[in-house]
């Protein structure tokens, strides 16, 4: 089912012929993107932002049907924002901090994603995937405007794919007929059943769990549920094993309920059977169901996601179960991950290896998400009759003790990956620094005089100084680092000491362009800031 309002600009890229059909051999591209979902178009646009010339090839014409992934976590706002569009998608969003946990009618306890202040983005918004991707387009529209290199395709199918040393080679077919081109890069976003994947002869590794939950979007009207998300164990309802409830825009509201790994789903998603679970959770209220999906949790992820000039982003590299808002979350940070490093190559100011840095982190950031997938999903869902009384001891004792709340698994909500040990770090010369902005971490945000700090850093390499001197601009390796200095005597200051100096009155921090510290001390060395910058790019 579909209500009209997820069919919003449908067609933004709708068919056009091409020069490259016309060509009379293949076309070469620096780069092509493979699927034109949230995660490509986000490729295409963190590309063409630098300069790089990106095609987009997408079998549909634009946005996806349906409200699928709804939860956006602040780093993924945080990055949109450096790309020029997390404003409208905050704006639209609606905003939420606040879970609650119930078993049976009882509410068990509550948590607060974000209790603290200093940050430009909530910890979460509930924004229908649609417009999470509209937003994207519309800014890719901006940025061609400006003249930004980026092609959007649609109706371009790719049917095979030929990897070769140096390049690609893509056979496309069109409603015109086929055509062939070619890429230096091609970078698969094309989603969790990824044909490119098929093509290449890979597969995912990984568990695939034995249940099944039906999504039901509904628009209500004069409810009294407050924006906060609410998660039922073994419901009082009856509806299912557990319950989910999450408000969106436009009133409506996604709720998700566990149904068993022996069902026939043509039968449970008949309408009459879809309300009659919500009848019996929601009672005397005026509904209109707006969409209907049934999934299946599954943990798996490929075994690299480079595969020497094709390299997998998003779905199409990783899987995870939804309870935690980890699949596109995690997406925006490979793309986060890949872009910048890419374009380096591209540019010829780092060589391929750097590339090999992508897989090792984002491999890392994905067994992350699965590790804690998992763990909810056994939570959620016990296989044995054990596993069964634990978990229900656990929400028992959590009702009345603080202590047994951390074990309380409804699904450990998306947080930014920190690359700990990652091959791209260097020192951490910061004595008594904060350990939330080791090497490695995203840089959290902080209230400034006149704005917030993640505004500043923007999306090159930065020198970010606190209360230390050092010059302005410093060049290594054809990298142009540029600093961001800043004092700690403004009335913001206690926010940005905390989070930056703790136990110091001075620190240096070298930046990434994806916003991770990569090295910091407690005073400015030229030779190591040059050193740690060659390390970056993967000189050193």
């Amino acid at each position: 089912m579909l209500h009209d309002r997820y069919q919003l600009a449908f067609k933004l890229y709708p068919y056009e012929r091409t020069a490259d059909q016309d060509a009379d051999t293949p076309v070469r591209h620096p780069v092509v993107v493979m699927g034109g979902g949230p995660i490509g178009i986000a490729t295409a646009l963190d590309l063409g932002l630098q300069g790089i010339p990106v095609v987009v090839l997408d079998d549909h014409e634009g946005i996806g049907m349906g409200s699928r992934a709804i939860c956006f976590a602040k780093r993924s706002l945080e990055i949109a924002d450096r790309y020029g569009c997390g404003k409208p998608m905050l704006d639209k969003g609606v905003v939420w901090n606040l879970g609650k946990v119930f078993h049976d009618d009882r509410k068990v306890f509550e948590f607060n994603l974000l209790p603290e202040e200093g940050h430009k983005f909530p910890a979460f918004i509930n924004l229908q995937q649609p417009y999470f991707e509209r937003f994207l387009v519309e800014r890719v529209r901006e940025a061609q405007a400006n003249g930004a290199p980026i092609e959007l395709r649609g109706k371009n199918r790719v049917d095979n794919v030929s990897p070769h040393d140096d390049h690609v080679t893509l056979e496309i077919t069109t409603p015109e007929g086929p055509y062939t081109i070619e890429a230096d890069w091609l970078i698969g976003c094309d989603g969790a059943s990824s044909p490119l994947r098929g093509m290449m002869g890979l597969d995912f590794e990984g568990r695939v769990f034995e249940d099944s939950f039906l999504i039901a979007d509904i628009k209500m009207v004069n409810t009294e549920f407050p924006t906060e998300r609410w998660f039922w164990f073994e419901p009082h309802f009856k509806s299912g094993a557990s319950t989910l409830l999450h408000k969106q825009p436009d009133g409506v509201w996604r709720v998700d309920f566990q149904i068993g790994w022996d069902i026939d789903r043509k039968t449970e998603l008949q309408e009459e059977n879809v309300r009659a679970r919500l009848d019996a959770m929601l009672g005397e209220v005026d509904y209109e169901i707006v969409w209907t999906s049934i999934y299946t949790f599954q943990c798996r992820r490929m075994k690299k996601f480079r595969h020497g000039r094709v390299l997998f982003a998003g779905d199409a590299a990783h899987q995870v179960s939804p309870f935690g808002a980890r699949g596109a979350n995690s997406g925006m940070q490979d793309v986060d991950n890949l872009g910048w490093k890419l374009g380096l190559v591209i540019d010829g100011k780092a060589p391929d290896a750097l590339l090999d840095t992508y897989d090792a982190e984002r491999v890392f950031g994905a067994d992350e998400n699965i590790l804690n997938s998992t763990r909810a999903t056994d939570f959620i869902t016990p296989k044995s009759k054990i596993s069964h009384i634990f978990r229900n001891a656990v929400l028992d004792l959590a009702e009345q003790f603080e202590f047994a709340r951390p074990l309380v698994n409804s699904g450990r909500l998306s947080v930014p990956c920190v690359y700990d040990n990652g091959p791209l770090n260097g020192a951490d010369a910061l004595p008594g620094g904060p350990s939330r902005t080791r090497p490695g971490s995203p840089c959290p945000d902080a209230p400034l005089e006149d704005g917030y700090l993640l505004d500043k850093l923007g999306g090159g390499f930065v020198l970010l100084t606190i209360d230390e001197l050092a010059p302005d601009e410093l060049e290594e390796a054809g990298i142009a680092l540029r600093r961001v200095a800043l004092t700690t005597s403004g009335t913001a200051s206690g926010v940005l000491a905390d989070r930056y100096l703790g136990q110091v009155t001075s620190g240096v921090y070298l930046i990434r362009p994806d916003q991770h510290v990569t090295a910091r001390w407690d005073h400015y060395d030229e030779a190591a800031t040059r050193a740690a910058l060659r390390h970056a790019i993967g000189l050193e």
